[in-house]
Formats: C-alpha cells, structure tokens, sequence
C-alpha cells in the first residue's frame, strides 16, 4: 500500500463526483511539500487503471479545485524531500479547513 493513501483513506473516500454540487464538501486528507508552500486537500478519489485520482483543492502556484494523482505525487523527491500526508488531520467540511 502507498505510504500517501493508506486502506482506510482508500475506503473512507467518495468515490470521483460524489461530492459535486454539496456547497460544502468534506475534505478526507491533507498531503503537503515540506519544502515548499503547496498543499492538496482531498476530497475524493478512486481507482482509474494503474494509477489512483484525487480530486480536491491544491495550494500552489494558484489556489484551485482539481484532479491529481497518486503517482504524480509519489514521484516528487527534491533532495529527499517527498510529498507526506499530515497524520494528524481530521476529517472536515472545507469552510473549516484552515491554510
């Protein structure tokens, strides 16, 4: 298993769309750069060929909705620094996340 997307992340996720048009959706995980300021929040996610796609709201060049996937995250390493998931983080609508 990924070391991002734990099983109990993978179940606990609506699957792509689910959420669509709820004004204020859940947010599920929290992965992060330490290196840099860019942050996705993840709303929901499920299995699409070899690869799993997220969808929720990224922190980066432009703050934005979007999809993104597993393996684009797995795949950053600048100097060791890889993309980590916040173990901490709880569940919760969107209006409470706090960035």
């Amino acid at each position: 298993m990924s070391r991002l997307l734990t099983e109990e992340l993978r179940k606990a996720l609506p699957k792509l769309r689910e959420q669509e048009g709820v004004a204020d959706p859940t947010v599920f995980a929290k992965f992060f750069f330490p290196a840099s300021g860019w942050t996705w929040f993840v709303t929901e996610g499920e299995a699409e060929d070899a690869d799993f796609l997220f969808y929720g709201y990224v922190i980066g060049f432009e703050s934005e909705w979007g999809y993104f996937t597993l393996r684009e995250l797995e795949e950053v390493d600048v100097d060791g620094f890889q993309i980590e998931r916040d173990i901490l983080f709880e569940p919760a609508p969107f209006s409470q996340i706090r960035f």
